[in-house]
């Protein structure tokens, strides 16, 4: 069985018949929804995703910094005043 990764969990049914209450109830968490007790979806308030998907985007980032570091002998430097 897989684990459910939220305090606040319903079923698909629930999520059918009135998804604003559902939201409300949960207060701004995630909810975990269920199909034959089993996570099929998370649902997460708009402001969660994206705040995850600026720290996804910043990783990302991050990585390509590391994998580019040892380039740096390479680079050619400018003043920023000629841009």
């Amino acid at each position: 069985m897989k684990q459910v990764l939220s305090s606040c969990s319903a079923s698909i049914s629930e999520l059918k018949k009135n998804p604003t209450a559902l939201l409300n109830e949960a207060e701004g968490s995630p909810i975990a929804i269920l199909n034959h007790n089993v996570p099929a979806a998370y649902l997460i308030p708009a402001d969660t995703y994206e705040w995850l998907m600026d720290k996804l985007e910043d990783s990302e980032l991050a990585q390509i910094v590391t994998e580019r570091a040892h380039e740096k002998e390479k680079a050619i430097e400018v003043s920023i005043d000629d841009l």
